[in-house]
């Protein structure tokens, strides 16, 4: 699986990428989360708002922190 948390770098994106990791560690789930910073790359998801989460190129959230029950329900699938 691979999980990408993308965003510039801000306190909302850097919370992002905590809640997906801890999520990753209490789930069992291989999988390679990778940070995106580069704003061309962002685009590239159609993803406009920040922070966001795509999970095997599958926008998964855009534009908020999301809780880490969400984050594990879309580990399951």
């Amino acid at each position: 699986m691979k999980i990408k948390v993308l965003g510039p770098g801000c306190s909302k994106c850097r919370q992002t990428e905590k809640v997906v990791r801890e999520a990753v560690a209490e789930s069992g789930v291989s999988a390679d989360v990778e940070k995106v910073t580069d704003l061309m790359k962002i685009a590239g998801y159609g993803v406009f708002g920040t922070p966001a989460i795509v999970i095997d190129d599958e926008v998964k959230s855009v534009g908020k922190v999301p809780s880490k029950q969400d984050v594990l329900s879309w580990l399951k699938k």
